[in-house]
């Protein structure tokens, strides 16, 4: 037997027509309706025949075809525009005169109960592959970093969709954001956002697809990268220490990074402490935060967490906000001095 297929249905762009639909820029919508680039998106994200996947902001519904074209077992889509009812509502009948399954839900996706949408024996451990399921989605720009920090957050506790397993994505970004999160050491991208995607995840840019292909056209290029879960992430840390870490580190992108170190700490101690964290974790001080690799950043981190272990005092310094001397049970010669009785105890410590 052939595989189903969808009953005929007007194009995209005559339907934004019939419905006097427009892009919302409050939104930051462009919708994208060659069928040919949806196709391709839909064609990375992997095998979805079958299985359950969640679009994120589908708009009028162009990637929503190509998705149901590939008759998974479930779509669930989630809209915020509710203007968008009458053609998501067309292809969830569409898709039913197949017999296939799609949810509508309108609601923001930060608000979304996403754990909930997928059935429980769909479930993988960890360790097996990745389970059945898939998040698809042309992300609005003025979300899209946001929203993957968040997901990657939720990726490295094992919850909502990666409750279920190592949940695959392939998302839309802006070309440059795009290419930060697939950005090597030494690459002139490389920053925050490249570590904390690759220290969970494994990104991959698949493709370009140049703006024109939108409508409205925006003024960049805009990169489709698919991430796949790592089974052992790249830091025994939790999400938010070594972001913290990652993001003093990146504070400064052309200076020494030991100088982005050292705002961890107060001014008064500042040098020796920064000096003491690169000491402890066997790195030189005159590297830049581009050269530093993902394992560099875990021994700094490493280190860091070891300084705090001798002095607490320190977890209540913020760079931001702290204008004072902390109230340290120490003055600046016992810190010195401890730095140097931690050296002797520490030295041939792998950290």
């Amino acid at each position: 037997m052939s595989a189903p297929r969808l009953p005929p249905l007007p194009t995209i762009r005559d339907i934004l027509k019939l419905y006097n639909l427009s892009a919302t820029k409050r939104l930051s919508q462009n919708f994208l309706l060659d069928e040919n680039i949806t196709n391709k998106i839909v064609a990375k994200a992997g095998n979805i025949s079958g299985g359950q996947v969640l679009e994120v902001g589908p708009g009028p519904g162009g990637l929503t075809r190509s998705i149901l074209k590939k008759i998974p077992e479930r779509l669930v889509v989630v809209e915020k525009d509710e203007r968008f009812k009458p053609t998501l509502e067309m292809l969830a009948d569409s898709f039913g005169a197949i017999n296939g399954k799609m949810d509508i839900i309108y609601d923001d996706i930060l608000k979304t109960n996403i754990e909930n949408l997928f059935p429980l024996d769909k479930k993988r451990n960890w360790n097996d592959k990745s389970p059945d399921i898939f998040i698809i989605g042309n992300l609005p720009f003025n979300l899209a970093t946001y929203l993957i920090i968040q997901w990657l957050h939720a990726i490295s506790e094992q919850r909502g969709p990666w409750a279920f397993g190592r949940t695959k994505m392939t998302l839309t970004f802006q070309k440059e954001v795009a290419e930060r999160l697939v950005a090597p050491p030494m690459g002139d991208q490389r920053c925050r956002l490249s570590v904390m995607a690759q220290t969970w995840t494994f990104p991959v840019l698949r493709f370009i697809i140049p703006g024109k292909a939108f409508v409205p056209k925006p003024d960049v290029d805009v990169g489709v990268v698919s991430f796949t879960p790592l089974v052992k992430p790249r830091t025994q840390y939790d999400f938010k220490f070594f972001e913290r870490i990652t993001r003093h580190i990146f504070n400064f992108r052309q200076k020494y990074s030991i100088r982005c170190i050292e705002t961890l700490f107060p001014k008064e101690y500042r040098k020796d402490l920064g000096l003491m964290t690169y000491k402890l974790a066997d790195l030189e001080p005159t590297l830049r935060p581009t050269q530093l690799t993902i394992e560099d950043i875990n021994k700094l981190a490493t280190a860091y967490k070891y300084l705090l272990e001798k002095h607490p005092e320190l977890k209540l310094y913020n760079y931001r906000t702290s204008r004072h001397l902390l109230p340290l049970s120490n003055t600046k010669d016992i810190i010195v001095q401890d730095c140097a009785e931690i050296l002797e105890e520490n030295i041939g410590m792998s950290i």
